[in-house]
């Protein structure tokens, strides 16, 4: 098959089933690969689907530039999109991203603003805020605003959705991912629902993110916001692709779990995929105790690992952060 450009290879991930790491519990188990974008991540279909929306609605127009807050993954596809399309692409990120990821952006022609990682979401050198600025300061151009362009959630319900309904021939029960922007989760979940209402949605989030007491209790805790290591999951916003009524629940996972699960992947599944996948994992052992041996779970692993080869790919790092011990480089999963 001949494409036109590397835009027209984008969606259509494979769902591939786990068998060594997942023997121990009764559902089948498969993972929706999506680093098998051209940009490795889950972004690409949001970058391309937000920018098109933006053009179509001349909001965007020939010579303009793209702009949004990131944590690395959308950065990089919205980079991609813009060098096809010609757009310049301004990205503010927090300080929290891993070096990978840094370098990728750059190399990607996009000019890079790194912003404090403890900034509060209101405060001006948030990365956020800086975003705002930033798109308000340059002519022509465009804010993305990727937790709050509904346009995001959009692009999952009409590819991600039907891709893993298609692919499990309408077998799937449970939905399991990070929530971040919550686009993906939510813009397949909403897909998978409309086919069948029972089908659970179970969203993965981070000690120190809001999002699960929210869910609960429908407040905002700022107490509940604090520096965390995985990236691609959690927030200390409320975004408003974030479906909490379509979301059963949150599974809450930490850092070591997380980062040592998407290192176990490598090891027996042979997929070297990011920290926001191990989350997913992680959040499965937690509930597996309430699968049955008919049950199929899809978990959305969103990027790949090539990502975090400075992070948790790294012996130094995992021994650096106390995710394993430095005389023999023991691994334990908590």
């Amino acid at each position: 098959m001949v494409f036109n450009n590397i835009l027209e290879t984008i969606g259509k991930t494979p769902l591939i089933r786990l068998n060594n790491i997942t023997m121990h519990i009764p559902a089948t188990v498969y993972a929706k690969v999506e680093a098998f974008n051209p940009g490795l991540s889950a972004k690409d279909r949001i970058a391309l689907h937000m920018i098109e929306r933006a053009e179509r609605l001349g909001k965007l127009k020939p010579g303009g530039t793209v702009v949004d807050a990131t944590s690395g993954n959308t950065g990089f596809s919205l980079a991609m999109v813009s060098a096809i399309k010609g757009y310049k692409c301004v990205l503010t990120v927090s300080s929290k991203i891993s070096e990978d990821k840094l370098n990728n952006l750059r190399a990607m022609g996009a000019e890079v603003i790194l912003c404090p990682q403890e900034a509060k979401p209101n405060d001006p050198n948030s990365y956020y805020r800086m975003a705002e600025k930033m798109a308000s300061e340059i002519p022509g151009a465009y804010y993305i605003n990727q937790n709050y362009n509904l346009e995001n959630g959009e692009a999952h319900y009409l590819s991600t959705g039907p891709e893993i309904w298609e692919q499990t021939d309408g077998k799937v029960t449970w939905l399991v991912g990070s929530t971040s922007t919550g686009g993906t989760l939510c813009g397949a979940g909403r897909y998978l629902r409309v086919q069948n209402p029972d089908v659970n949605i179970i969203g993965v989030d981070a000690y120190g993110s809001v999002l699960k007491k929210y869910h609960e209790t429908g407040v905002y805790d700022e107490k509940e916001s604090y520096p965390y290591r995985i990236e691609g999951t959690g927030k200390n916003i409320i975004p408003a692709n974030m479906d909490f009524e379509l979301i059963d629940r949150f599974v809450k996972v930490t850092d070591k779990d997380s980062a040592l699960r998407a290192r176990e992947l490598a090891r027996m599944e042979g997929m070297m995929v990011g920290y926001s996948s191990g989350a997913a994992l992680q959040a499965l052992e937690q509930i597996q105790d309430e699968l049955t041996e008919n049950d199929v779970v899809v978990l959305i692993f969103s990027d790949h690992g090539s990502k975090y080869v400075t992070k948790f790919f790294n012996n130094n790092w995992m021994i650096e952060q106390g995710f394993m011990e430095p005389e023999n480089n023991m691994e334990k999963v908590g």
